[in-house]
């Protein structure tokens, strides 16, 4: 793996389009987080970024968390199989398997992608990273018969781990490697 690309004092001095143009990518089509984040400048650690970049979504009304929600794709969903979702959803869902499904798991998987989204109004949202592929079909299955507020709590505590692995990629807390 490549060191970051950005230092902490780097991140702090970049302008304002600089900063959400470098990290707007971080959290899935939604570069107005990073715009949201790039006042409470400077940061004292990436996790402070990260907590930050993660307060500006927390902070924003229900319906705009589940728009938020709704610009990231369904796990091996039509994105996957037409090849448009990000560069990082497609590395971090062929590092879980979610690339190479044999048919009967892309049926399963195309099933319960539907029966989440018809039950909360947004698609199942999971950090691929920290689960195997039979973990995710049971985290699918438990967590759609939960309640909805519980299910939009779960998918920002999930984006809240994705983007923490993503900003690590991006930008270290020490100088440059």
């Amino acid at each position: 793996m490549n060191a970051p690309s950005l230092d902490l004092q780097t991140v702090n001095a970049l302008d304002r389009e600089e900063f959400v143009s470098r990290l707007g990518a971080v959290f899935e089509h939604s570069e107005w987080v990073a715009a949201g984040a790039v006042d409470a400048r400077p940061f004292d650690s990436v996790e402070a970024l990260h907590t930050a970049m993660i307060d500006v979504v927390r902070s924003r009304p229900r319906a705009e968390q589940i728009d938020f929600l709704c610009a990231h794709p369904e796990l091996a969903g039509k994105e996957a199989q037409s090849g448009t979702m990000t560069s990082d959803s497609t590395t971090e869902q062929k590092g879980a398997g979610l690339d190479a499904l044999a048919p009967a798991e892309l049926e399963l998987i195309t099933r319960l992608n539907t029966e989440y989204r018809e039950r909360h109004g947004f698609p199942f949202i999971i950090c691929v990273g920290d689960y195997t592929k039979q973990e995710i079909f049971d985290e699918f299955r438990r967590r759609t018969g939960n309640e909805t507020e519980a299910e939009l709590s779960e998918a920002v505590s999930q984006i809240t781990s994705i983007t923490g692995r993503r900003l690590r990629v991006v930008v270290s807390d020490g100088g440059p490697s």
